[in-house]
């Protein structure tokens, strides 16, 4: 029986009927690397155990008085480091997963974002016009507010960006394909949610479907241009107008934004209540409409960084003598 296709890069984890792998092979695929499985292995061995370093390191600083502002970049700084080490091993840059910042990861920086403030005024609009909710300004509101606001969910916007659409989520694409890679990304993205407040109920099916949702429309993103800037963007976006300018909760957490959300007796799958508006039907019907627009944009996919280098150290490995 000969080896299937899958086999080339993940087969030590399902049970596919390819030829019986030699130990060589278990590790190795027809390239002679170290096959994906065994990378995503890999990373997320050294993420759970960055994250045992995280929350004793986190706390003792904020025992000696750093400000709580100051560590909001100390996750990214962990995961960045974990992918690193990762991408290191493969003799790739960092740059590899798509940060290769120059002046079109900027642009397309900004397009996410601007896409993502678009699409969360398109979701409260619609909940507004549903009779769901009326904004008010927010009498505490200041332009502070709003840098803090930009600042806070970058930060969380490459964390969960280099998480979920980095390293493991390109190393499932590479070994199982794209469909697995998205729907397996998608469930963990919105099992990652569920301990948020306010995920009970019909709130916690809503949300969890438009969490889902919004994890294979940002996996689109990345897939579309091979970056993480445009999947950046949209997370930026989404988060910053729905909390720190609207005033809605962001997946649970209340902000105090340049508005404040005055909700009515509509029923909160409708107008997305405390939890925000992802919990709102109308946030699943925008997901899906960008979604649309990304399937059905070509994309403009910049060549990773190190590419090159990876396919000619392959070549050599296949020269005879090698």
């Amino acid at each position: 029986m000969a080896p299937c296709r899958f086999a080339d890069g993940f087969a030590p984890f399902l049970p596919f009927r390819c030829r019986a792998p030699t130990l060589k092979t278990l590790f190795l695929d027809s390239n002679r690397r170290l096959r994906n499985g065994w990378w995503i292995v890999l990373f997320v061995t050294l993420f759970l155990l960055s994250r045992a370093l995280y929350t004793p390191l986190s706390q003792a600083l904020r025992h000696a008085g750093v400000p709580a502002t100051w560590l909001e970049p100390l996750r990214l700084m962990f995961v960045l480091l974990v992918t690193w080490i990762c991408v290191r091993l493969r003799g790739e840059p960092l740059a590899s997963v798509g940060f290769r910042l120059n002046r079109q990861w900027l642009v397309q920086l900004m397009i996410g974002s601007g896409l993502g403030i678009a699409s969360m005024l398109v979701i409260v609009g619609l909940i507004w016009m549903a009779g769901g909710v009326r904004l008010v300004l927010e009498p505490a509101r200041n332009f502070g507010t709003l840098g803090y606001g930009l600042y806070l969910f970058l930060c969380v916007a490459l964390f969960e960006e280099t998480l979920f659409r980095g390293f493991l989520f390109q190393r499932l694409v590479d070994g199982a394909g794209i469909w697995i890679a998205q729907l397996s990304l998608a469930l963990l993205f919105a099992a990652g949610h569920w301990g948020n407040p306010g995920m009970q109920g019909a709130t916690e099916v809503v949300a969890s479907l438009d969490l889902a949702l919004g994890a294979i429309m940002l996996g689109l993103a990345w897939l579309r241009t091979r970056s993480l800037a445009l999947p950046v963007g949209l997370h930026l976006g989404w988060n910053w107008m729905q909390g720190h300018v609207l005033g809605f909760g962001v997946s649970g957490f209340d902000y105090v934004g340049w508005f404040q959300p005055v909700f009515s007796d509509r029923p909160q799958w409708l107008s997305g209540g405390e939890f925000g508006p992802e919990s709102s039907v109308f946030a699943v019907l925008v997901d899906l409409g960008v979604i649309l627009l990304l399937w059905k944009w070509r994309g403009t996919v910049e060549p990773a960084a190190g590419e090159q280098a990876t396919r000619t150290r392959v070549r050599r490995e296949r020269a005879p003598g090698a």
